[in-house]
């Protein structure tokens, strides 16, 4: 099902009479919510009424306030929507989602930039300074059109390239720049004008070579970049609406490709394998999932674990394996420590407190030192030999061995970050940053070890922003500051690996800021031309290097579906469209 039924900018009222208008028994539409921020609501037309149901985005997974729990919002509707007779009003009124109601989407294609002023955008392609370079974007003087804007190799009077900007027509859901030529969608047009050219009143032709990708930035700009994307994130003086461009958007364009990915999760739907998944519909994929060994051909479903491989397809040349895992419950416990151990595994990094907010995130799976130094685990002993408090972590020294050869013991370093607030992301990336420091350090001392083993509850969320950001400081470490980062596809990557990774708006954003802060970190380094420490905050371990290079001997997840407030009246930040010659 694709996700036309999420309506990004209206109310409950208005979804009301959206329902009520076009919609019959069993019509439903989602939106954000207003009253909760980063939270949504599913609207359904129940006989003659309209019944509201809250949809809680936790940041780990998404619910009903209760019942089942999604890795993303289409996930929930696509459960609900195929699973009619679950949903019940207060009155035991069988609510049923059957006929979505859906609003109007331009495109998903990357080069629609969607609110972008004409200057703006002529700064974007002139920047990039290839002839033929072009984005679309909406006509801030004519809501619901839009602008082709286009890169040419004429010379203004200015000296630089001139950029034309063409207009855009929408008219009876078709799309046209003048003459017979109409498209059943902006991706229609785009794609006949790549092969024909564009032909203006002026006899010029103007030639749509390469898109210009937004997310696509230098990752020694991306500083800039942050700025521009929380400035447009930010509503005009004297609107109360969020502007339609920035994190937000590119994070929905984000969320409806998630929706796309139609991967096999077949072992973790078994009913050998339910009992063994801390939330029933957050499931790893069967093609990266973690197979565990010596299990018991007899026995179906004993290699199951809740747990994918991860890694940076990105870079051919990387490496570097993670494991995403989900937080242990009791009866996983056995099965985790069997996963330590197969995969040679010297490093965990554990993202979540075991309680929050008096919900059970993930059972203690290491011995308590209170009670006794070592446990067995299944066909394991694990050890409890240190544990050390820095400011924003917690780091336990263990061992594990099998209970029949306690001579081949290994040493484990488990890091519990505990400053991860239970909704939302940290107020700065800071002791994140320190964080993966110091992991990435330890891992560094272990260079036979295997992957690096990340939970948090759901193994998603948190575990999903953790994983993107070290591997994009990864990238930065062996490219370079001038290398091109693009964040988006970095988590669209990720998730074809496990489903639903990096949940949020809020986490999204923090990627942004946690590679800005890295790399302004960095560059202070670099300038001052010596090693300096960490200024990320302060730490009773010892701070590594700002540079992870260590030493070789040691909000909202929705659909970008509708178009925000915009200025009906000509404004000066609206370029005037070119006029193309009609055939």
């Amino acid at each position: 099902m694709s996700c036309g039924w999420f309506h990004r900018d209206i109310s409950g009222r208005e979804a009301e009479d959206i329902l009520k208008s076009r919609g019959i028994h069993g019509s439903f539409l989602a939106r954000p919510s207003k009253k909760n921020v980063g939270d949504f609501s599913l609207s359904v037309r129940v006989s003659d009424s309209i019944t509201h149901i809250r949809i809680q985005n936790t940041g780990d997974y998404y619910d009903l306030y209760g019942g089942e729990k999604f890795a993303t919002l289409s996930e929930l509707v696509d459960y609900y929507t195929a699973e009619n007779g679950i949903l019940q009003d207060k009155d035991g009124t069988i609510i049923e989602l059957k006929y979505p109601v859906n609003c109007s989407d331009p495109t998903t294609e990357r080069w629609y930039h969607g609110h972008l002023s004409g200057p703006n955008a002529e700064k974007l392609l002139s920047n990039k300074g290839e002839p033929g370079t072009f984005l679309v974007r909406e006509s801030l003087s004519k809501p619901g059109d839009f602008v082709l804007s286009v890169l040419t190799d004429e010379i203004n009077k200015n000296g630089v390239k001139r950029v034309s900007h063409i207009k855009i027509m929408c008219q009876n859901d078709r799309y046209t720049i003048g003459g017979s030529d109409l498209f059943d969608t902006l991706t229609d047009l785009v794609d006949h004008y790549k092969r024909k050219g564009i032909e203006e009143i002026s006899g010029t032709w103007v030639h749509l070579k390469q898109p210009y990708f937004s997310t696509r930035v230098n990752a020694a700009d991306i500083d800039s970049r942050v700025r521009q994307l929380d400035i447009t994130d930010k509503p005009p003086q004297g609107e109360g609406e969020k502007s339609k461009a920035g994190f937000w958007e590119e994070f929905d364009t984000l969320q409806k490709q998630e929706a796309k990915v139609k991967k096999s999760r077949e072992e973790g739907q078994r009913p050998e394998n339910k009992s063994k998944n801390r939330y029933k519909n957050i499931l790893p994929f069967n093609d990266t999932r973690v197979l565990l060994k010596n299990a018991d051909p007899n026995v179906v479903g004993s290699d199951y674990i809740n747990a994918n491989y991860v890694k940076n397809k990105l870079w051919e040349k990387e490496n570097k394996m993670y494991i995403a895992t989900q937080g242990c419950l009791a009866t996983t416990v056995n099965d985790f420590w069997q996963m330590v151990w197969q995969e040679e595994t010297r490093v965990i990094v554990m993202t979540t407190r075991e309680v929050e907010k008096g919900r059970n995130k993930c059972v203690p799976y290491w011995p308590d030192p209170q009670r006794q130094d070592s446990q067995d685990y299944g066909d394991y002993k694990v050890f409890f030999e240190d544990e050390r408090q820095a400011t924003d972590y917690k780091v336990r020294v263990l061992k594990i061995a099998p209970v029949d050869q306690p001579k081949l013991s290994r040493e484990i370093w488990h890091y519990q970050y505990l400053s991860w607030p239970d909704h939302g992301v940290p107020e700065e990336p800071g002791g994140v940053l320190s964080f993966l420091t110091q992991v990435n350090a330890k891992q560094a001392e272990y260079p036979d070890a295997g992957p690096m083993i990340i939970h948090c509850s759901a193994g998603i969320g948190r575990t999903g922003t953790i994983v993107v950001i070290d591997m994009i400081l990864d990238t930065i470490d062996r490219l370079g500051l001038d290398c091109d980062i693009d964040i988006p596809k970095y988590i669209q990557m990720v998730r074809e690996q496990r489903s639903g990774m990096v949940q949020t708006e809020a986490q999204y954003k923090f990627i942004y800021l946690a590679i800005s802060e890295y790399i302004q970190t960095t560059k202070v380094k670099d300038s001052a031309s010596k090693e300096t420490e960490t200024e990320y905050g302060n730490l009773q371990l010892k701070h590594q290097p700002a540079s992870r290079k260590v030493s070789k001997n040691k909000e909202d997840p929705s659909e970008n579906c509708s178009k925000g407030k915009k200025d009906m009246k000509k404004s000066k930040s609206e370029k005037k469209t070119g006029s193309v010659k009609k055939k």
